[in-house]
């Protein structure tokens, strides 16, 4: 159980609402129009070369409107974290990036800093990271499909495990690596999992706190949607993290800790064992119901800075749309 289990309802609703106002703020004010976009989710199937797998029909595509401003940024901050993920999964099994076309668009185009083949020694590790390759790269061109001529390129990634990388100073501030040491998320298995879950579970709970923020029951239902199939891609690295033993539930941990003390007061972040060594795949409150993180604490842990900055970390440049600053944290 968690700090977020003793928050009161009415605190609780009070603290969205509040979330709300800020979000509308960042956006620039506007409500969301009431001919809106249709936002609805995207699951594409693995492409483990091993086994055949199911290929199930995309979702339709509906035409592209005129967004307003809280439309925009809710959707060009849900492409962003879609770059980012796409593109750690795309060097893990490729050992290139996705599709330069699916990059460009408005803003300051950057390019990925790191990123190198896995070699991967575990036949269900590498399976797995295939799969959540093929779907975040389906979910970077569905967005672009919904945003059209407003969506944003992708900003600058630092993948990079060098000195002065973020994997590696994240690796440093968590105690994953001494103070001299480097962290390469590509060397092998276990680091590639460790880099994953400190970047999955983060993304769910950015995209779980962005349901309660859309007016339209067409966009809630997409953000739903995309929200769940990201939980199952954390689920699934989770599993894959807690299967590698002890010293790797022991480094997770420690990427927890570093997240919790990153995004604010609160004491919600969770490894993948609990205090007594058991499994712990879901981070979940009392209630069995996963948390979430707005935009300012999620800025927090991918810019890996406690202040209110515009750029840093994972995003070394900054992002491109209208949610762009991290939260002052004390």
């Amino acid at each position: 159980m968690t700090d977020q289990d003793t928050i009161p309802p009415m605190l609780a609703a009070a603290s969205r609402r509040a979330e709300r106002r800020r979000f509308l703020q960042l956006a620039g004010g506007a409500s969301v129009a009431a001919g809106g976009l249709a936002l609805l989710s995207a699951c594409g199937g693995g492409d483990d070369d091993d086994s055949p797998s199911p290929t199930p029909s995309p979702s339709p595509t509906p035409t592209p409107t005129s967004t307003s401003n809280a439309d925009r940024a809710a959707l060009n901050y849900t492409l962003e974290l879609g770059y980012l993920q796409a593109q750690y999964f795309a060097y893990a099994t490729t050992g290139a990036g996705i599709d330069a076309a699916l990059l460009t668009g408005t803003g300051a185009a950057g390019s990925v800093t790191g990123g190198a083949a896995v070699p991967f020694g575990d036949a269900f590790v590498a399976a797995c990271a295939r799969e959540i390759a093929a779907d975040a790269r389906a979910r970077v061109a569905y967005l672009r499909g919904l945003i059209a001529a407003e969506a944003v390129a992708q900003p600058a990634i630092n993948f990079s495990g060098a000195a002065d990388g973020a994997f590696t100073k994240a690796a440093r501030d968590a105690g994953v690596v001494g103070a001299g040491e480097l962290f390469n998320p590509f060397a092998n298995d276990d680091n590639f999992l460790l880099g994953a879950f400190f970047l999955q579970d983060v993304i769910v709970t950015a995209q779980k706190a962005l349901v309660p923020l859309a007016n339209l029951s067409t966009t809630r239902t997409g953000f739903v949607g995309i929200a769940a199939a990201q939980a199952y891609h954390a689920g699934l690295i989770r599993t894959a993290l807690y299967g590698r033993g002890a010293d790797a539930a022991s480094n997770a941990q420690k990427f927890s800790d570093l997240r919790d003390s990153l995004d604010g007061a609160s004491n919600i972040d969770q490894g993948v064992t609990d205090t007594g060594g058991a499994a712990n795949i879901t981070p979940a409150d009392g209630n069995g119901i996963a948390f979430s993180r707005a935009s300012g604490g999620v800025l927090n842990i991918l810019y890996l800075n406690k202040a209110s900055v515009s750029l840093g970390g994972f995003f070394p440049a900054g992002l491109n749309g209208d949610l762009k600053t991290s939260t002052a944290q004390a």
